[in-house]
């Protein structure tokens, strides 16, 4: 996303809601300006700034897409949106407050699972273009659903995927007593094989990481050498500079395993990344190094 000044957007979303012909081609012109390049979210890292200034970001990209609704760049910037709202700010929370407010808990639950329901549904529009038909399918038969996203179009469809993927799976791992979403795992599962199929090396081992954040949510399930596998391939393409890859096998192996000493090297190791080395991911490894803090501060809870 380019750096547009937030009044700049206001003036022009004001302007459209008042104009009438050229009110489709001005929308899509914004949106365009919104998703193209990195974020300026994503390349920020003050936290307590972007959570205060993403749900007003949110709500216009909304307002954008009941204009133009089709508009594949605004479908992405609202489903990616509100998967980062909801996992940083909500499900955060949450987990805070499952140590001394169940009832606080529960309601940030729910919160966080409707927000990121809501960002897969707007990557589920997207490919729907691609594949009509493409949602109920997937609820049918997810193995033989995502075969209908087609190799041609794996550049333009593989961002939708992903945050497909992670929405559903998010929402699934804050709704451990909801049967019809845990019913759904499928089809995270073949969300993530089709991704990995069309391009296992996207935005520097993205999929790979997510793998085994996947592991760590569902806690039984995959096998550990699948997961050191997926976080060594991960490693590799993000050259090391991504806090959460260090963060999502501590979860995921090094506390089912008990092991205190992998934990706390793979924590200072989130840590010790430059959050400047990547950029674009900057906001990113800013939240992955708060939750490193966190589980350090509770590493005595966590291992016996």
């Amino acid at each position: 996303m380019k750096r547009i000044p937030v009044v700049v957007i206001v003036g022009l979303f004001v302007f459209l809601v008042s104009a009438c012909s050229p009110k489709r081609y001005a929308v899509n012109t914004i949106g365009d300006m919104l998703a193209e390049g990195d974020s300026v979210y994503e390349s920020d890292d003050d936290i307590v700034l972007i959570g205060e200034a993403l749900p007003f970001s949110l709500k216009l990209v909304e307002s954008l897409l009941v204009e133009s609704p089709k508009h594949r760049g605004l479908l992405l910037t609202a489903s990616r949106g509100f998967v980062l709202y909801a996992y940083a700010y909500v499900h955060y929370e949450a987990e805070l407050a499952n140590l001394d407010d169940l009832h606080r808990a529960l309601e940030l639950r729910t919160r966080a699972r409707k927000l990121y329901l809501r960002g897969l549904n707007y990557a589920l529009r997207a490919l729907e273009q691609s594949a009509p038909g493409f949602r109920e399918a997937l609820a049918e038969d997810p193995v033989q659903a995502v075969l209908l996203i087609p190799t041609s179009s794996s550049d333009r469809d593989l961002p939708f995927l992903y945050w497909a993927a992670a929405s559903l799976g998010l929402a699934i791992s804050v709704s451990k007593n909801e049967p019809a979403l845990l019913a759904r795992l499928p089809e995270v599962k073949a969300l993530l094989d089709r991704a990995l199929t069309l391009d296992e090396a996207w935005n520097r081992g993205a999929l790979h990481e997510f793998q085994i954040t996947w592991a760590a949510a569902q806690r039984a399930g995959a096998k550990e050498s699948d997961i050191r596998g997926h976080y060594a391939r991960a490693l590799e393409l993000s050259n090391g500079e991504r806090a959460g890859l260090f963060v999502a096998l501590a979860e995921a192996v090094s506390v089912p395993n008990q092991d205190r000493q992998e934990f706390r090297s793979l924590l200072e190791k989130a840590l010790a990344v430059d959050s400047d080395a990547d950029p674009g991911n900057r906001l990113m490894n800013t939240i992955a190094q708060r939750r490193a803090k966190w589980l350090l501060e509770r590493i005595d809870e966590l291992f016996l």
